[in-house]
């Protein structure tokens, strides 16, 4: 579509939506329901693609290609498509099927939070040395504090009132830095679809 049909559809669907969150009126919602389906179905349908393309555009290209590291694209092809397959034929609520993505996820993410926290110590103690300033201080010192305090080190200060008061309080600082980053995330956003919809970025039209 050229420039003014893209730019009147997208206002159009974008303010149907939007007024919807606030207007809870029958017509309304009748055509802003349909609208959020298909952008799910859209958005499940363009991961799938992204998936299939990492699977057959590099993984199975490295296989037949027969580099060093073609160990690992098996590794990621056959998982994906056991997974793939139990989860058409089972379906996705099936207890095996979630027991088998559990099984991997978890140990998954549990070893890349690991090798995250090392490499976030590693990176504040590059940064101090490079950059010996208040800011580097304050986030190698964060970082150090941050990893003593969920390591479990401190886990007598149960039995103690305070220091159980003051490790508590360190628990939620986390919460609230995930919430600042939340919130960005959704202002940043907001301010990407208004630009959308008064047609000051125009993506539809690349």
């Amino acid at each position: 579509m050229k420039s003014p049909v893209a730019a009147f559809v997208a206002f159009v669907i974008g303010a149907i939506v939007l007024v919807g969150y606030f207007i809870p009126a029958a017509p309304l919602q009748a055509i802003r329901t349909p609208i959020l389906d298909w952008a799910i179905v859209l958005a499940g349908f363009a991961g799938l693609v992204a998936i299939l393309n990492l699977i057959f555009g590099v993984h199975i290209k490295r296989i037949r290609e027969k580099t060093p590291r073609q160990g690992f694209s098996w590794l990621v092809v056959i998982s994906f498509f056991v997974v793939f397959i139990a989860g058409v034929i089972l379906g996705p609520t099936n207890p095996n099927v979630q027991n088998v993505v559990t099984y991997i996820q978890f140990p998954i993410e549990a070893s890349l939070m690991a090798v995250l926290a090392i490499t976030l110590a590693y990176a504040s103690l590059k940064f101090l040395q490079r950059q010996r300033n208040w800011m580097g201080i304050v986030f190698f010192v964060a970082t150090l504090f941050f990893l003593v305090v969920n390591s479990g080190i401190l886990s007598f200060s149960s039995n103690i009132p305070v220091l159980r008061t003051l490790v508590s309080a360190a628990h939620q600082l986390p919460v609230g830095g995930a919430r600042g980053i939340l919130l960005g995330i959704a202002l940043g956003s907001l301010a990407t679809g208004i630009r959308i919809l008064i047609g000051a970025d125009r993506p539809y039209n690349n």
